[in-house]
């Protein structure tokens, strides 16, 4: 009996490694894991474009939104590890365990591939406000009742600018949950409330006709869309640091040698000058980087955000 299984079972290694080196020999899929057209959505569709052309096979994508991701999230962390099916998600990857009381799998479940672009966070005012700079923000909170400032809901990239407005800018801020960004945006232009903070490619047709006034952004680096924007920590700000980024995960168990030509195939699309003219323009910052640049950048992000979380005892909606 052993001496049948040990063939077959030398079989089965020699077809995996032939499959890694043929690979891809079919279209993938890349799982967006929220509806159409937002900043995660763009990128993740402009990445696969030019990532198809490295690889030589096309990639279809799957918009599965809800659960604040965890829907789309979930489901390629049971998916096949075949090397055709990645998530392509944006904080809520490490966030959402940081919030809520359940998940629908463990984080390992998913493997980090690379991280495709930065979309910088812009604190925005309505276009009229006679706040001009970070430090106008925080006195003006500081008057009366405070301002309302809009978020994407619990947990989301503008609620934690909130938060750290508050925790470590001493901002006296109202919070106000909105269903989207979008929403909370329009809320501002509308002055319903009185600042958010939105992904760049969000905000910036509002900010080039005037409706919106940006006053920061929370990244490590002026956007190139907006090289007159100085970032929070230019203005002394240095703990109000997040991003909206968009990175490329797997499911665990998908090949290492698999792992490693996606990781290089996106690094070589992301230097392409037709991807960067696409993204560029729009204030999204393609990035790249080494398989292990984005495992410490997730271990990084996760250990700064999490005491954040606790201490304004966010809690999933």
């Amino acid at each position: 009996m052993r001496k049948c299984l040990l063939p077959a079972a030398a079989l089965l290694l020699t077809l995996a490694a032939q499959a890694q080196d043929t690979w891809p020999s079919k279209p993938l899929h890349f799982v967006v894991p929220f509806g159409p057209g937002g900043a995660n959505d763009i990128v993740a569709r402009t990445v696969a474009e030019a990532t198809a052309k490295q690889l030589g096979q096309p990639i279809i994508i799957e918009n599965k939104p809800g659960a604040g991701s965890m829907i789309g999230a979930a489901y390629v962390a049971k998916a096949a590890p075949d090397g055709y099916t990645f998530l392509t998600p944006a904080a809520g990857v490490i966030t959402n365990a940081l919030i809520k009381t359940r998940m629908p799998y463990a984080e390992d479940d998913l493997v980090p591939v690379v991280m495709m672009a930065v979309s910088p966070s812009v604190i925005v005012v309505p276009g009229d406000s006679a706040i001009k700079d970070m430090k106008g923000l925080i006195a003006a909170s500081r008057k009366g009742q405070g301002l309302n400032f809009a978020t994407a809901g619990t947990g989301s990239t503008p609620h934690f600018v909130a938060e750290m407005l508050k925790l470590k800018a001493g901002a006296k801020l109202q919070i106000v949950p909105f269903k989207s960004g979008s929403e909370g945006m329009a809320a501002v232009v509308g002055k319903q409330v009185d600042a958010t903070s939105e992904a760049s490619p969000v905000v910036m047709s509002m900010v080039k006709a005037g409706k919106l006034k940006a006053i920061a952004s929370t990244w490590n680096r002026r956007i190139a869309a907006l090289p007159d924007l100085p970032t929070a920590q230019e203005q002394g700000f240095s703990d109000v640091f997040i991003g909206h980024w968009s990175g490329v995960f797997a499911p665990k168990g998908t090949p290492e040698a698999i792992l490693d030509k996606l990781n290089a195939a996106v690094n070589a699309a992301l230097k392409s000058s037709e991807l960067r003219a696409k993204l560029i323009p729009l204030a999204i910052d393609p990035t790249g980087g080494s398989r292990e640049d984005f495992r410490k950048f997730l271990a990084a992000e996760k250990a700064r955000l999490a005491p954040v979380a606790k201490a304004a005892q966010m809690k999933e909606d």
